[in-house]
């Protein structure tokens, strides 16, 4: 047995008082669970303590907290490696972000989690007519859905969700990674639909700043900014969609600046965003409405010297010879037959995008 002490964020909406922090020193092995320890704290010391838990086998979900600032599930860490982690020996518990806090350690996840779950249709539209027996769904196929298939809706990504606490009305990378598991079934008959629905959205797929924040707080390795990617390369090279947000063109311009000058090229990115990759894009009518409406953004950059206006006329390049090399990998990846899907869940090795 050893002694741990919790530190957990208290807030009784009732009490009209602001939250505050309380300690409590609970005695357990170091391989039991900081929600062991939160319940033995609960049941010694303080009744009114509010935790969600229910399987305790790191399987429903519920109990997903922040633990020394990092979103986990309680009964799925251990007291001892808490501890460890923690800055002055002091295991920190607090509820999760992005949602509101409706006592202690419990959030309202009907107000911002499932209400965004719903918002992405998350059932099968069946293709029709409907076979009169069963769909025979190729393993492939299967093997590619797995990853988003293993969400536990726990809402440790939605937790730490970066566009999220900017935008609150991005749909989230729960959902969205809910979305892939029914746009990579074969068996679904609104692959298009979906897509396009998602991309039209400013709240959508091209809300993701990809931060990777969502990738480190999963428990079961959903890597759901990995399934946003999915559904963008399915909107933009699959289907073609060219959303209102100008979203699969910004994505374009990326690529081809760096393609083309081994990095990017920031006074070039919006002109090619808007109008294309041709020198006179810039120039086109139909981009210097949007361009104009960037301003406020042109002046920023300009003010902060992200950007120079020399850069216009002579910008940043590699090297000719990391040039090469950059293309060389362009060169790769285009002159595949098929695109390549990496699936982390099923492989469990980085090394394998080798």
């Amino acid at each position: 047995m050893a002694e741990f002490t919790l530190r957990l964020r208290r807030y009784d909406p009732e009490s009209g008082d602001a939250a505050y922090w309380e300690e409590h020193t609970v005695e357990l092995e170091p391989h039991r669970s900081v929600l062991e320890g939160i319940l033995q704290a609960k049941n010694r010391y303080d009744g009114s303590i509010g935790i969600r838990c229910s399987c305790r086998a790191a399987i429903c979900g519920s109990c997903g907290v922040r633990i020394n600032g990092q979103p986990d599930l309680a009964c799925h860490t251990h007291l001892g490696r808490a501890q460890k982690r923690s800055k002055d020996g002091v295991i920190e518990v607090e509820p999760m972000g992005n949602m509101p806090v409706i006592k202690d350690l419990i959030v309202d996840m009907e107000a911002v989690h499932w209400k965004k779950i719903r918002r992405v249709t998350p059932w099968l539209i069946p293709k029709q007519p409907v076979p009169e027996r069963e769909y025979i769904v190729p393993r492939e196929n299967m093997v590619d859905v797995t990853q988003s298939m293993a969400c536990i809706q726990c809402g440790a990504c939605v937790s730490d969700c970066l566009s999220m606490e900017v935008d609150p009305e991005f749909i989230g990378p729960a959902a969205l990674a809910k979305a892939y598991r029914f746009v990579g079934d074969p068996r679904d008959d609104q692959h298009f639909e979906r897509l396009e629905d998602l991309a039209e959205d400013p709240h959508g797929i091209y809300d993701c700043t990809h931060c990777f924040a969502c990738i480190d707080a999963c428990p079961k390795g959903v890597a759901p900014m990995s399934q946003i990617m999915r559904l963008r390369r399915r909107a933009g090279n699959d289907f073609h969609i060219e959303d209102r947000n100008n979203g699969e063109r910004h994505e374009a311009a990326f690529v081809s600046l760096v393609k083309q000058y081994g990095l990017l090229n920031e006074a070039e990115l919006l002109p090619r965003s808007y109008g294309g990759d041709t020198p006179l894009a810039k120039f086109k009518p139909s981009a210097a409405a949007e361009l104009a409406s960037s301003l406020p953004a042109i002046a920023k950059a300009l003010l902060r010297r992200k950007v120079t206006p020399a850069a216009v006329f002579k910008p940043h390049k590699l090297p000719a010879a990391d040039r090469k090399a950059v293309k060389a990998i362009y060169d790769e990846v285009e002159g595949r037959d098929e695109r390549l899907e990496f699936n982390i869940y099923i492989s469990g090795r980085d090394e394998d995008l080798l």
